[in-house]
């Protein structure tokens, strides 16, 4: 059944005058006749009996009726329902976050959150390494703050919220420890962990580069889910690691030792969340989260 034959027959059903359904439509009297005939149609038999002097519902037409009202309200009320909800700022707001500083901006901005919108709890879960994208797909996030790029077509983004340097985490007896700064070319040879589990190309590539950009080959060493897993490695000498540069304050351990690059872009942190559902919710916090950090900055 087309919504349009649905609402004429309710409609016809509780006016019983083709006058004033067409009215209430919006559409002329002969279209409103057009849509009862394709529905009768559609049953195989007669929903109304018209007259010149009145238009009254068969007692197959009844029945339909009855049949098809709780539904079509229930319709209506969950329509209305989601429509609130994309309008408005209430409910359970799940945010996830990957590093330690997107993490404070989070939390920051739920606070902040919490002073507008006390209606609206937020809660936070850091982003797993080895699936970045997969909770928020299963809806598991509503939105996350996250590395930058993302090349997702079923994601949007918005844009940077916060920068940082990168750096080059290494045995502390390795050669490049001692020195105070490192280039891309460095890593010519050098095995860098990778990362296991449901990571999209184009995420291990902005991480992991293949090669330098004198076109060297970078070796690959053995492959880890978790940071700390990767740090143990590192200071077994198994392999080196490119993070950003708040992990040599957050993640510091002996035997692992942190040296910034001199040529390597910033990496930048902004807001993702599923195309097409950035609710009322989530538009509150995305607009928060950049006050936010712009205040922290």
């Amino acid at each position: 059944m087309e919504r349009d034959e649905l609402e004429c027959f309710l409609i016809l059903a509780e006016e019983l005058h083709f006058g004033r359904t067409a009215d209430r439509m919006r559409l002329s009297r002969a279209r409103v006749s057009q849509l009862v005939q394709r529905l009768e149609r559609r049953v195989g038999a007669a929903l109304f009996i018209r007259t010149s002097r009145r238009v009254a519902l068969t007692a197959l037409g009844r029945q339909l009726r009855d049949d098809l009202e709780p539904h079509h309200r229930g319709i209506e009320a969950a329509v209305a329902r989601a429509a609130r909800a994309a309008r408005g700022v209430a409910g359970v707001l799940h945010v996830g976050f990957s590093s330690p500083p997107a993490g404070e901006i989070v939390l920051r901005t739920a606070e902040a959150l919490r002073a507008r919108h006390p209606e609206l709890d937020v809660e936070i879960c850091e982003v797993p390494l080895a699936d970045p994208y997969g909770p928020l797909r299963k809806g598991e996030f509503d939105v996350q703050l996250t590395e930058l790029p993302v090349r997702e077509e079923d994601l949007g983004e918005g844009p940077a919220l916060l920068t940082e340097g990168r750096v080059l985490a290494i045995a502390g007896g390795h050669p490049l420890a001692a020195r105070e700064a490192v280039s891309l070319e460095d890593l010519a040879g050098l095995p860098l962990l990778t990362i296991a589990g449901n990571v999209p190309d184009h995420w291990l590539e902005h991480r992991l580069p293949a090669r330098t950009p004198g076109g060297r080959p970078i070796g690959r060493g053995p492959a880890v889910t978790n940071m700390q897993e990767a740090l143990m490695l590192v200071a077994g000498g198994k392999g080196a690691l490119l993070p950003a540069a708040h992990s040599a304050t957050y993640h510091a351990r002996p035997g692992v030792a942190y040296v910034p690059f001199v040529d390597t872009d910033p990496i930048g942190y902004g807001l993702v969340w599923r195309a097409g559902d950035d609710t009322g919710a989530v538009r509150a916090f995305v607009r928060t989260a950049h006050e936010v950090a712009g205040a922290t900055a």
